[in-house]
């Protein structure tokens, strides 16, 4: 997802300016608000998941970033 790695960018470039512990931890919990409900089995095995089948009546990402995201 290109958000997601744009927002990496933005952190790590904030973390070297010197940015502190406190902001980051606020902007990663707003971040965490705007995923969303379901991903596509290639972000899912991006994300470091795997895709669990047999969940009904959609697919689930078991691990890495999205997991418990439902797979569409």
């Amino acid at each position: 997802m290109r958000i997601r790695r744009i927002l990496a960018a933005v952190f790590a470039t904030a973390a070297l300016a010197g940015l502190g512990l406190t902001g980051a931890a606020t902007a990663t919990a707003t971040v965490g608000t705007v995923t969303p409900a379901s991903v596509t089995p290639g972000e899912c095995t991006d994300g470091g998941g795997t895709i669990d089948r047999s969940t009904a009546p959609l697919p689930t990402c078991r691990g890495g970033v999205h997991d418990g995201q439902t797979v569409d």
